[in-house]
């Protein structure tokens, strides 16, 4: 069983005294910055002096530096930054300005697992990765809650290390919820392999097939839209709430059968084995490379691919459909805020 911590079981003093410099203020960052701050620890932001996002972290009321003053001020550094950037920055601003005892934070393992940022044996090295988008993480923090996070140490010369990243989870609202400890390599192998298999690339895949199979067999886009994608939220809705079997039971008996009988004929073996190639793919560094080496040559096929994923039809259907339906929309963070600027 995975420990399990919540707020009394955090020494808060683990932070109290600590100077947190956040790298970055996008999704994550807003709500880390703002939600530390809030939890009263003093902290700054450190933004590239080009970033849009100056002047948002101003305005709401932080402290913002460069990137390499909020590294020399700070003893605890959070890298929110694209994983891809991270490397180079750490090596420019962040290195030269660590002393012993002070600490480099992550939110996902990336970079400490596949060894692109090495620091110093004396300093911590943690991770506190809250399990939701920054913009819900703010959210539940204001509303009196909070997001489940995860917490590793990777290097604790210290010997204060997880108590530091306790203190950090509780500080952002993750003790509210709950907080449970992993180590970098398994937070990053699963974290990849479930984005790229069922969470991002497996889903948008399954939906994008399914609603060509129904409009190439004749059927009107509008409800093959409405069948494989609409309705899909209902659905995780429920296994969200109650798990599987409570999703199957909420349904009806022929939706039940059909998921019971037909589900394996989607996902068979060859499926399967598809996966434990991703998996191993993740797991040998071979996505990591060939990831970091598109980023650093420009993205070129990123950005074909983003740009072909837009000009599927299901995305004229949807956006229509959707347009007449604005309250689905209506209150909700929009794609371009949810993502924010990245520092």
């Amino acid at each position: 069983m995975a420990n399990v911590y919540y707020e009394q079981d955090v020494d808060r003093s683990a932070i109290a005294d600590r100077k947190v410099a956040i790298l970055g203020y996008g999704s994550q960052g807003h709500a880390h910055a703002l939600n530390l701050k809030e939890s009263g620890i003093d902290v700054c932001v450190g933004l590239r002096e080009s970033s849009r996002s100056v002047a948002k972290a101003t305005e709401a009321g932080l402290d913002v530096k460069s990137i390499a003053d909020a590294t020399t001020w700070a003893d605890v550094v959070m890298l929110l930054l694209p994983d891809t950037d991270q490397a180079a920055i750490y090596e420019e601003h962040i290195a030269p300005n660590l002393n012993p005892g002070d600490a480099v934070a992550f939110s996902h393992g990336f970079n400490i697992r596949f060894d692109l940022i090495n620091p110093p044996e004396d300093v911590d090295v943690i991770m506190i990765a809250p399990k939701g988008p920054g913009h819900l993480v703010r959210r539940t923090f204001v509303e009196g809650g909070g997001v489940p996070c995860l917490i590793a140490i990777e290097q604790d010369p210290t010997g204060g290390a997880k108590a530091l990243a306790l203190a950090y989870a509780d500080g952002i609202g993750g003790a509210r919820a709950g907080v449970i400890e992993t180590t970098f390599t398994e937070e990053c192998e699963t974290d990849l392999f479930g984005e790229q298999v069922v969470l991002c690339g497996g889903l948008t895949e399954l939906v994008r097939s399914a609603f060509d199979t129904l409009v190439d067999a004749g059927y009107q886009p509008e409800i093959c839209y409405f069948e494989c994608l609409h309705e899909l939220k209902l659905i995780v809705d429920l296994m969200y709430e109650q798990g599987i079997g409570g999703m199957r039971y909420s349904v009806s008996d022929t939706a039940e059968y059909g998921d019971l009988s037909r589900g394996p004929r989607v996902i068979d073996d060859n499926v399967r084995s598809t996966m434990g190639q991703i998996l191993s793919e993740i797991q040998s560094g071979a996505f990591a490379e060939e990831w970091v080496a598109e980023a650093s040559s420009g993205r070129e096929n990123f950005y074909r691919l983003e740009a072909e994923g837009r000009e599927h039809r299901i995305e004229k259907v949807g956006e229509e459909l959707r347009a007449m339906m604005p309250w689905i929309s209506a209150g909700k963070v929009s794609v371009q805020e949810a993502s924010g600027g990245q520092g």
